[in-house]
């Protein structure tokens, strides 16, 4: 089914039944305002042409191959390939694809850039809105050809790491469904290590001098994050499931789709406006509460000082309406999120040591589990896993990559 969808230009939504608020709010949300609700357009294709040291390897998201040949034909394959046009039978505002290019291996002998310093690539964007009237969008892009010996610093500056991420995940997600013996976790940990043993400033053999440029410094926290996520570690999800997280990261612009690999945490509490905090079991704190975005579920957190007061009825009382705003301000938050996503995300509201917590605590980096022999700050949480914290992360990358 997910060719289906991704092929035909469908909409999908999971949920648990046909009751829940999920799919009857996603549901909603196609009709509320007409034909238009979604911003959807139709019949689209998308045609690239490039310089002639560029080949097209393919795409990854919701198209289809239309099998138009060329000289900018790469010979690997990546998702949708061998053509230079493909079909997108329903795109939006946010639809995103990812387009793979490979320099002509012919060319080699010639390096790149010797006859004409600067590349092309233009992408030619034709669809039929809901009005019925066709668009054609030309997008024409030009660079310039870089020496990675030579000036890899140029190369470094246009280095933008949430979309690489992106890019990583929609590439191991392709490959887990398409190779069957692909190890989706060493593939990443060698291709971090490579990325980091090429830009990284450091001496051979010494870990300690190991520093990142700022231009890559988050991007080894999104591939651990990436490591954790439900498109790398499929055992607790059903087959049903992992399709539809695939799906809908294939098909979401950047910003969304690097939520779904590194969820955004704000904390709320009396002493602070709301704020971004690490994600980091360290952030959980008594008198805290915490608005997680996984994409595609909302967690409200309320820590355990905060749940007490909360069912003492405090927020109840005139003289302790601070506390009332407190408690109300995640959930106007989370409103304003669902209201500009579709398919709908879960709304789940928990407690500090509640059941649901595990909403939580999965996507935490778990700097403190129940064998930490550091002491843990009263109020805060361990987290019962084996997982490494993304500090021993970073310093095992650090002694791989340095090493001679």
């Amino acid at each position: 089914m997910k060719v289906v969808v991704e092929r035909t230009g469908g909409l999908v939504v999971l949920a648990e039944s046909f009751g829940h608020s999920v799919f009857k709010d996603s549901f909603k949300r196609i009709f509320e305002d007409g034909e238009q609700s979604l911003g959807l357009s139709f019949n689209g294709t998308l045609e690239i042409n490039c310089s002639k040291d560029i080949k097209i390897q393919g795409i990854i998201g919701p198209c289809t191959s239309l099998e138009k040949k060329g000289p900018s034909v790469a010979d690997t394959v990546i998702g949708q390939g061998s053509t230079t046009a493909w079909k997108m039978c329903g795109l939006d505002k946010s639809t995103c694809l990812t387009v793979f290019f490979d320099i002509s291996p012919g060319e080699l002998s010639n390096p790149p850039g010797t006859s004409n310093p600067q590349l092309y690539l233009q992408f030619l964007s034709n669809y039929q809105n809901h009005e019925g009237q066709m668009r054609l969008r030309v997008t024409t892009v030009t660079r310039r050809w870089t020496d990675c010996a030579a000036n890899s610093e140029e190369l470094v500056e246009g280095f933008d790491q949430e979309t690489a991420a992106v890019v990583m995940a929609r590439l191991t997600s392709l490959k887990m469904e398409m190779e069957e013996t692909f190890d989706a976790t060493k593939w990443l940990d060698r291709s971090l290590i490579r990325l980091c043993s090429r830009f990284g400033d450091y001496r051979k053999d010494d870990p300690s001098s190991f520093t990142l440029n700022p231009c890559f410094s988050l991007f080894p926290q999104f591939v651990f994050n990436l490591r954790r996520s439900q498109f790398v570690q499929v055992f607790n999800n059903s087959p049903d499931e992992t399709a539809y997280f695939r799906m809908l990261l294939n098909r979401e612009n950047i910003l969304n789709s690097a939520v779904m690999i590194q969820p955004s945490l704000i904390s709320y509490s009396f002493n602070s406006l709301p704020a971004p905090a690490l994600l980091d079991v360290a952030s959980i704190s008594a008198d805290r509460i915490l608005l997680l975005d996984s994409y595609f579920s909302l967690v409200i957190f309320h820590g355990m000082t905060i749940a007490q007061w909360r069912n003492m009825g405090y927020q109840n009382q005139p003289e302790h309406q601070a506390f009332a705003q407190l408690l109300q301000a995640p959930h106007d938050d989370a409103q304003m999120i669902i209201r500009d996503r579709f398919p709908v995300p879960r709304l789940v509201v928990c407690d500090q040591h509640g059941s649901q917590a595990r909403f939580l605590l999965a996507k935490l980096n778990p700097s403190a589990t129940y064998n930490s022999t550091h002491e843990v700050a009263t109020g805060s949480d361990v987290i019962f896993t084996d997982d490494v914290s993304l500090q021993v992360f970073f310093e095992h990358l650090q002694r791989l990559a340095v090493q001679s």
